[in-house]
């Protein structure tokens, strides 16, 4: 019989329980104000992300997948170009790029990370290159320095970092999203740091890039019925900045503990001979999903949704290998990721998630992987 106690894979709950007063507030200030498009939370929120990142500029938008496509075209990404970057990732990656009527360069990823293989990115390069958009994947960045100084050899190229799940995590002393030339992060609710609906941010330390965001956001105005640019109607509300600014007050908290029960999941399953995504000794996880390698993986799921453990697979198939992207990229041409899509599962990872479920859940895992 399946079992009734259910492991919240991620538990917006019991975060809104400790949380219930703040966010209560901040909403209820905004209901009293009524400034919902662009009210003051907007650039408190926009201030406070600065602040803990130490970017020189922080642009609030619509959302993670709006912060990609705000990037590209501020870089005036146009048909014909390329742009490099991972198969390995969700589809918002590639999409902005073809949606701009450029083309995806997928680089195969590092088995262990299931991050961008940086070695193999200047091979990819041509003339044609307009920028490298590297995925810090499961909560983890990529090598950016080497990245950077990629870009840097071949006419300084742009390097857009997708920190849709990376928020919070540190890479040889700096943030996630203060790394190369743009940074992008999504606060989907489900992210390490969640509002409740969508939302996403631009960060970047270059004025005349900040600039072309903010402008890109509001349909392109540099002033009111102005238009000096083409446009998005991509802002976050400021509802949705309020609820950000509730959780800020216990994000940092919220990182420690996923930082502790990561490395509690990584001794148990090491111990046991389980194999998990790897994490560099260079840098942090915010472990937004706690990731481990497993064969027979549906049958693996299927006993652990038994004993009420939910699992959840990123990503099953690569783009390369998605009929929208398939016609961009030659058959194999990523075998490591092609391997770890069949592979990949996802365990419950969240702040408030006890030490007691994580030895429930590897206890689980390690029989059902027999």
């Amino acid at each position: 019989m399946p079992n009734s106690s259910l492991i919240p894979f991620a538990d917006l709950k019991t975060q809104y329980q400790a949380l219930k007063s703040q966010i209560q507030q901040r909403i209820n200030t905004v209901l009293e104000h009524g400034q919902y498009i662009m009210g003051p939370e907007v650039r408190e929120l926009e201030v406070r992300l600065e602040a803990y990142t130490g970017a020189r500029h922080c642009i609030t938008c619509a959302s993670g997948t709006e912060a990609l496509l705000m990037s590209l075209m501020a870089l005036n990404i146009r048909p014909g170009d390329e742009v490099i970057t991972t198969p390995f990732t969700f589809a918002a990656t590639a999409e902005m790029i073809v949606l701009l009527g450029a083309k995806p360069v997928f680089v195969d990823i590092e088995p262990d990370t299931c991050n961008i293989n940086v070695a193999l990115i200047e091979a990819k390069i041509t003339a044609r290159t307009r920028a490298i958009m590297p995925v810090s994947l499961y909560g983890q960045v990529s090598d950016m320095d080497e990245i950077n100084a990629i870009a840097a050899r071949h006419g300084n190229l742009p390097v857009i970092e997708d920190g849709a799940q990376s928020f919070g995590a540190d890479y040889k002393g700096r943030k996630s999203c203060n790394l190369s030339t743009f940074g992008c992060t999504s606060f989907f609710p489900s992210k390490p740091l969640g509002c409740y609906g969508d939302g996403g941010a631009v960060f970047t330390n270059d004025d005349t890039l900040a600039l072309a965001c903010r402008e890109i956001r509001v349909h392109g105005q540099s002033r009111r019925y102005v238009h000096s640019r083409v446009g998005l109607g991509a802002r976050m509300d400021t509802l949705q900045c309020a609820v950000v600014l509730a959780k800020l007050e216990r994000f940092e908290w919220e990182v420690e503990k996923r930082l502790e029960i990561g490395r509690m999941y990584n001794a148990t399953l090491e111990g046991l001979g389980i194999s998990h995504v790897r994490q560099r000794p260079d840098r942090s996880s915010v472990f937004a999903q706690y990731t481990v390698f497993v064969d027979n993986r549906g049958a693996v799921q299927e006993r652990l949704k038994v004993a009420g453990i939910p699992t959840a697979v990123h990503y099953p198939l690569p783009l390369n290998e998605q009929p929208a992207y398939a016609h961009l990229c030659c058959s194999g041409c990523t075998p490591v990721a092609a391997d770890a899509a069949q592979r990949v599962m996802s365990l419950p990872m969240h702040p408030d998630l006890p030490a007691s479920e994580v030895a429930r859940i590897t206890d689980v895992l390690t029989r059902s992987n027999a």
